[in-house]
């Protein structure tokens, strides 16, 4: 048994995804997985918005389209950074004490350029440098390749070009950093890039998908996911479960921030350096999620990362939430193979199944399933039919 380990959004589940399964588990591809778990967000994704499909549509999808196995990555670091998302994912799987690899995609396709990037990174001098292009006022991700750039030369420093790219490096730093014994493992990735708009071939991102979905064109976006997957997205729009918008609960997320005060604001995570201030005026201006979004946005701080604030200080997600690793491993579905994965792990966290396991949890789990769960309710509410509260106390284990 090789077991790899997948970090994934499934926003929603398309066949790039089943060819990076495919790639992972290829018997002479260099990975040679014969399991596959899957780390993924939850209600909430690291764009900075509801995911289209609830969790358990996508969780069904992800086991039609390949995987074995579905855990999810709680809310607070499905709305983190990169480097948050990544340290989050990354503890998950660690923590399952029985994965071998993590297979991840990048423009790269190869670990080398990735790793030099991070060794120049933890320099003293890289530290200096980001420190200085950050207070020319420009967003973290340009001061960060300004800085590679100046140190190892602007040939090393595209690797932060691209957003794969980007995310893979946060996850070797996030295995360096815990002292994983797991593998890293890279495809490349081919056809559309991460935010492309013109399909390949039967390859299209799942930005275009979501577009496809948000204009009421379900059947345009069919032919771009496998067919078991594209069933499941069918029988969700049918029932009114999808796709789910975020412009839905413009008023009732305005009406929230509203009643935080500034002090409130400032137990967000990543929310400081004065920007607590500018979200504070903006949100009692505003009259939509768009207006407030674009009023906040700057150079140094864009939209993605508004957006992440944004829904956290909705959801109430305090820096507790992401100080540590996550308390519980929380599994979503299971395939004959995923349960032969649990039957092998070695857990370092408790892993849960069902609502009653959560009064066995300790403090800290136990206000993350809160969280968690006020997450999917308020998830539910943006269906184009909305969904009752509840859900993740009904829903077991899906097989």
């Amino acid at each position: 048994m090789r077991i790899a380990g997948i970090i994934a959004e499934y926003n929603p589940f398309h066949n790039g995804h089943a060819l990076h399964i495919e790639k992972t588990r290829e018997p002479n591809g260099g990975c040679e997985a014969t399991h596959v778990v899957a780390v993924m967000s939850g209600s909430f994704v690291q764009r900075g918005e509801p995911a289209i499909l609830s969790k358990f549509d996508r969780a069904k999808a992800a086991l039609a389209g390949g995987v074995d196995l579905v855990i999810e990555l709680p809310v607070p670091f499905c709305l983190a950074s990169a480097e948050g998302f990544a340290r989050g994912a990354v503890s998950l799987l660690d923590a399952l004490g029985c994965v071998d690899v993590l297979s991840f995609g990048s423009e790269s396709g190869v670990l080398p350029p990735l790793q030099k990037a991070i060794t120049v990174m933890e320099s003293p001098r890289f530290s200096s440098l980001l420190k200085y292009h950050l207070s020319m006022g420009i967003s973290f991700a340009e001061a960060q390749q300004k800085a590679l750039a100046e140190i190892a030369g602007t040939t090393a420093a595209s690797v932060l070009e691209t957003p794969n790219n980007t995310l893979g490096i946060e996850y070797l730093k996030a295995l360096q950093a815990i002292g994983s014994a797991i593998q890293p493992f890279t495809v490349k990735r081919t056809g559309v890039a991460h935010d492309g708009m013109t399909p390949m071939g039967d390859l299209a991102s799942a930005s275009y998908l979501r577009t496809l979905l948000q204009s009421d064109r379900l059947l345009n976006a069919l032919p771009y996911m496998p067919a078991g997957c594209a069933a499941v997205l069918s029988d969700a729009a049918e029932d009114g479960r999808a796709p789910v918008l975020a412009k839905t609960l413009d008023r009732a997320v305005l009406a929230q921030l509203r009643r935080l005060s500034l002090e409130e604001l400032q137990t967000v995570p990543q929310l400081s350096e004065g920007l607590e201030n500018r979200v504070h005026n903006a949100i009692r201006k505003a009259g939509s999620l768009d207006e407030l979004e674009n009023s906040i946005k700057t150079k140094r701080y864009p939209l993605t990362r508004i957006r992440r604030l944004i829904w956290s200080a909705f959801l109430g997600i305090t820096e507790e939430h992401v100080s540590t690793p996550p308390p519980y491993i929380r599994v979503l579905a299971a395939n004959e193979r995923g349960k032969e994965i649990l039957s092998v792990a070695k857990p370092a966290a408790p892993l849960l199944y069902r609502a009653s396991q959560v009064a066995t949890l300790s403090p800290v789990g136990q206000r993350l399933w809160e969280l968690e769960t006020r997450a999917t309710d308020l998830h539910a509410l943006a269906c184009p039919v909305p969904r009752p509260c509840g859900t993740d106390q009904t829903t077991g284990l899906i097989r």
